[in-house]
């Protein structure tokens, strides 16, 4: 995962150097887009017939989230710490609050993957009923492929005068929060997002306070202090994508328990490392750009092995992964081919 604040500079004032409405919204729709579509659609979880759907009904809720993480880091000079933090606390928010999948035993059993609930149900922590497996894998993929992986493609493709810079001001922002609420009652609402759960009090305070905790950690000022680049040397940046693949492979090995703690030890100490690699001046933007797609690529070729939510001919899930294969070679390609084309920007660390 892409770590470190970069330092941004002040919005660019209204002047003719500005780019025009359309240029400045193009990213802001791309993101929209690509963020329901990482989520649900990159690792096989929908038949191609239903990519369409998936947009209409959770790009609201879903890229309306990761545009809103990005405008706040953004907005306030803040870097991959407060967007990384942030998503976290969207992962919370959807899997506790808005669908509450977190807290429902019953949530798949209407799905491909009835089977995992035993799986889930080796890491039940007391008191609060909820498998710590699927937390780390819900929040996780939120953390991974709903915000960051679109956030990183996204800024990839733009110039790097605009790369960390706001896209959006206040009124922006605002209709943008409103997208989001709407999206989110939408599926806390509908028979087929909460799917009539009511989670405890205790549980939905649980998540609230959790939210609120991760949302205080990323807005802490020391994000959005700039630190001097310590001249080390960084691998390439394949190398550091490589780690992330690792970390997703190695967290699936071991059920219950000591599955989860092998989890959570990959994850923060790949965290470390990275955090550690970026504190280097060599650090980059295709750096940022490997790290932070390598968890999209790796569930993009898994694609192939797992099945839809719901049944499918065998046509159209094949023609889904197929889609999911081209679509995620196009979008990491052509990042990578943007930023070979660009001037080499530095990205500062933590």
């Amino acid at each position: 995962m892409p770590t470190g604040p970069e330092p941004v500079t002040a919005d660019p004032p209204a002047s003719a150097d500005r780019p025009p409405l359309r240029r400045r919204l193009l990213p802001v729709i791309a993101l929209l887009l690509l963020a329901p579509w990482a989520a649900e659609c990159s690792w096989g979880g929908f038949a191609i017939d239903d990519f369409l759907p998936v947009l209409i009904f959770l790009g609201p809720m879903y890229g309306g989230a990761a545009i809103l993480i990005r405008e706040t880091a953004r907005h306030l000079g803040a870097g991959w710490p407060t967007i990384v933090l942030l998503a976290a606390a969207f992962g919370v928010l959807q899997a506790g609050l808005v669908d509450q999948s977190l807290f429902n035993p019953d949530y798949l059993d209407d799905t491909q993957y009835a089977d995992t609930r035993a799986a889930a149900e080796a890491s039940l922590v007391p008191g609060l009923e909820f498998s710590l497996r699927q937390a780390f894998d819900y929040v996780g993929n939120h953390i991974v492929l709903t915000i960051c992986a679109p956030i990183v493609l996204i800024e990839s493709f733009v110039g790097p005068e605009r790369r960390l810079r706001p896209w959006l001001g206040r009124p922006g922002l605002a209709v943008v929060g409103v997208i989001y609420l709407l999206g989110s009652l939408l599926i806390f609402s509908d028979s087929s997002g909460r799917k009539d759960f009511l989670a405890s009090p205790l549980q939905l305070a649980f998540a609230a306070v959790l939210v609120l905790a991760l949302v205080a950690v990323a807005l802490l000022p020391r994000w959005r202090r700039a630190v001097p680049r310590r001249p080390r040397r960084v691998p390439h940046p394949l190398w550091a994508g490589l780690l992330i693949v690792l970390v997703r492979i190695g967290a699936d090995l071991t059920p219950g328990w000591a599955g989860v703690t092998i989890a959570l030890s990959l994850a923060a100490a790949a965290g470390g490392l990275i955090a550690y690699w970026s504190s280097s001046g060599g650090w980059g933007q295709r750096h940022v750009l490997v790290t932070g797609t390598a968890g999209l690529v790796t569930a993009a070729s898994f694609a192939y092995l797992v099945p839809p939510y719901s049944p499918a001919s065998p046509a159209a899930a094949l023609a889904g992964d197929v889609a999911v294969t081209i679509i995620t070679v196009a979008l990491v390609g052509g990042a990578w081919w943007r930023l070979r084309a660009s001037p080499a920007v530095h990205v500062a660390a933590s």
